[in-house]
């Protein structure tokens, strides 16, 4: 029993022993406290000042560093000092540098369609955003004046809100309309350049013959420059809008909650940007990739289409759907690893802008209010210390999230940003490439013979010389001239040889020997890498290969190609005089059959590859060249047409330049030049009947030699038969 009540005394003793200490340390807190609350106002304009001088300090460091990366060489140095080719898309100065370029293109000059579309969203951003602020205000109020039981003072609140709904809803729209057509408008000035460049001359042509650095332009030009486009446009008013935002909105929390608050929620933010961008992945980089693998993809098919015929023919369709599920499969694999990085980024990021930056708000918007029950602060009116901390709350709380949304927008721009480093780096290696190519520098990938000859030699490679190329007015001259294919490969070492108006030239050599790449050289498909080439204009040469090209058009639009209706009419030309054409080539029923001049049908399926050849001979008679350029374009016609074609050509005083192996050809030509197919060749007057009679005899040589060979042959047989018997 004594035991039980010294024990409960002991426990009363320890009790008000704690109770002691508890009050006593609660008391001391309080005490600390409100010494440094009396500290703070005692000095409290030195201290913001101190903050204010801070945060003026930290966007100082943030701007040098920005300036410095745009303006830094450092990355670029040292991969040109190493040797090592760029990785991906990169926020540097090669980045910022290809942007303004870009967007010099899109936005021509500051007094232009763009820019007046610019500062018309500028204008819209503003305004939206002091129409949020005066939302969040009004906010408060509504709030303010319900708590306070205010009921003709919440009504009017109400008839505000709705009023400010109009002007609200109209800048939303607005501003996207401008965004969405700005990035038209961006598509539109560059794919216009991009086209000026593009279809300059035969840079279309040397883009994908005589250059290895782009594969697809017509993915760049299609889908990169719009996706560009749409990224740029959208960029602007992802950041302006947000920076413009959380300037505003910074400035009145600071009004309301002071520097101090203000300082403390942008140390918050500025570590955790910091981390975010620790943890964030190459976005920049993996947009690059995925736009890469997507025009392999996408090239894969279109060479499909544009072969399918051989494909068939060859029973290629296992083959090819090798290669299309392996460049999908790789397309995939890197979309899904995209996907799966951005699942764990996206999901710390919404943490912390979404969750982190609220709960850090609503710890600086509750702070006045505890402040208050600090001993020795102010005691207001109940009622009106009710309202008015409702109404502040509820406006900085407002103004706080509509601040954290914009700087969590700021941090997905930051996504978009890397994304449009990605878009920016093929747009501008596309315009890059397409200077380098309308300049005659070419990068090409040796293979084969030529990249072992390039090893071994120590003299400059032939590729990267350039010969000279004279306009003379009526005749064609190669003096000295290499045929060499763009990977180098030399066919011919030094090709010399006149044809004049008149000189009908025929070329004869097996296959691969150099015909169709001198004609390229003539034709000013491929540069002249040394010696000198005389030639008259582009205007006086035309080209008529095996397999003619068929323009989307009319019917007239084949015969007059590449001119339009208006240059036919402008020259004088009538369709019965196309009709004339088409009587040459006996193909007058084409018109009534195809349903007149006008028609307008796939040509390459609708026509045969006889009808092509007759079609491509009349546009030949309408445009009535200098020269003409014949690479086997008679191979699909019977002789009768053939040589009322050729014969109409040589009325006409059109001087032929034929590749064929076609004997019936040879009356039409008076010179000849034959190549040995060993590098070697002979340029030298045509007879074609002392021709067809040495080709005769030397035929009935091979035929006598052959049936020598076959008697030989069935010699041994018979004393083998012999032997064994």
């Amino acid at each position: 029993m004594v035991a039980a009540l010294n024990s409960e005394h002991l426990v009363r003793l320890l009790a008000k022993k704690m109770h002691r200490y508890t009050h006593d340390f609660q008391h001391r807190q309080l005490a600390t406290l409100l010494r440094l609350v009396t500290l703070y106002a005692r000095y409290q304009k030195p201290i913001r000042r101190t903050i204010a001088a801070l945060i003026g300090v930290l966007l100082i460091e943030r701007v040098h560093r920005m300036v410095r990366l745009m303006t830094s060489q450092r990355t670029q140095k040292q991969q040109a000092a190493d040797g090592q080719p760029r990785r991906g898309a990169q926020l540097d100065r090669r980045f910022f540098d290809n942007l303004r370029r870009l967007v010099a293109i899109a936005v021509p000059h500051a007094v232009s369609t763009e820019g007046g579309m610019l500062a018309a969203h500028t204008v819209l951003l503003v305004f939206r955003t002091f129409l949020s602020v005066a939302v969040a205000a009004l906010d408060g109020q509504i709030v303010s004046a319900l708590v306070r039981l205010q009921g003709g003072e919440f009504l009017r609140g109400i008839v505000r809100w709705m009023a400010m709904a109009v002007p609200a809803t109209l800048t939303n729209s607005l501003l996207t309309y401008l965004q969405t057509t700005l990035a038209l408008r961006f598509r539109q000035n560059l794919t216009a350049h991009v086209h000026a460049k593009y279809l300059q001359g035969t840079t279309y042509y040397a883009v994908g013959n005589l250059d290895d650095r782009i594969a697809n332009a017509d993915q760049l030009i299609a889908v990169d420059v719009r996706k560009f486009s749409d990224s740029l446009a959208a960029l602007y008013s992802n950041l302006a809008k947000p920076t413009l935002d959380a300037l505003v909105y910074n400035v009145q929390l600071m009004r309301s909650l002071g520097a101090e608050s203000l300082f403390g929620i942008l140390l918050v933010i500025q570590a955790s940007m910091a981390m975010l961008r620790v943890l964030a992945p190459p976005f920049g980089q993996l947009v690059a990739q995925e736009q890469r693998l997507e025009g392999d993809f996408h090239f894969a098919h279109a060479r499909l289409i544009e072969h399918a015929e051989e494909v068939a023919l060859y029973r290629g369709h296992e083959a090819e759907k090798r290669t299309l599920t392996r460049r999908y499969l790789r397309l995939v694999r890197h979309v899904s690893r995209v996907v799966r990085l951005n699942v764990f980024y996206g999901m710390l990021e919404d943490f912390v802008v979404k969750y982190f930056w609220g709960a850090a708000g609503l710890v600086a918007c509750a702070a006045p209010v505890f402040a208050s029950r600090i001993p020795g602060a102010s005691q207001p009116a109940a009622a009106a210390d009710l309202g008015s901390r409702t109404r502040d709350f509820i406006t900085n709380r407002r103004l706080l999230l509509s601040g954290s949304d914009a700087l969590g927008r700021m941090m997905y721009s930051y996504k978009e940003v890397v994304e449009l480093a990605g878009f920016t780096e093929r747009v501008a290696d596309l315009l890059a490439v397409l200077d380098d190519v309308n300049a005659g520098r070419y990068v090409k990938t040796k293979v084969g013979s030529a990249a072992q000859a390039h090893e071994g030699s120590h003299g400059a490679d032939i590729v990267m010389q350039r010969g000279r190329l004279v306009e003379s007015p009526d005749d064609v001259e190669f003096i000295g001239v290499p045929i060499v294919s763009p990977n180098g490969d030399v066919l011919v070492r030094s090709l010399s040889f006149h044809v004049t108006p008149g000189r009908h030239l025929l070329i004869v050599g097996p296959n691969g020997c150099g015909k169709s790449s001198m004609f390229r050289i003539l034709g000013g498909l491929w540069p002249v890498y040394a010696g000198t080439l005389r030639k008259p204009s582009m205007r006086q040469i035309f080209y008529i290969p095996q397999r003619p090209y068929l323009p989307i058009g009319t019917l007239r639009d084949q015969l007059i190609y590449p001119d339009s209706a208006f240059d036919m009419r402008t020259r004088g030309v009538t369709d019965d005089q196309l009709l004339g054409f088409l009587d040459v080539v006996q193909m007058r029923h084409v018109v009534d059959r195809e349903g007149g001049w006008d028609a307008v049908k796939p040509w390459r399926d609708a026509l045969s590859g006889g009808d092509k050849q007759r079609i491509a001979m009349a546009r030949l008679f309408y445009h009535c060249p200098r020269y003409a350029i014949m690479d086997e374009c008679t191979s699909a016609v019977s002789l009768d047409v053939e040589r009322a074609m050729y014969s109409h050509a040589t009325r006409l005083g059109i001087t032929l330049m034929t590749v064929s192996h076609r004997q019936s050809l040879w009356q039409y030509h008076n010179y000849i030049l034959q190549y040995d197919g060993q590098g070697g060749y002979v340029f030298s007057k045509l007879d074609p009947a002392r021709r067809a009679q040495l080709v005769d005899e030397k035929q009935s040589i091979e035929r006598e030699l052959a049936s020598i060979a076959e008697m030989e042959a069935r010699l041994r047989d018979l004393e083998m038969q012999h032997a064994s018997v």
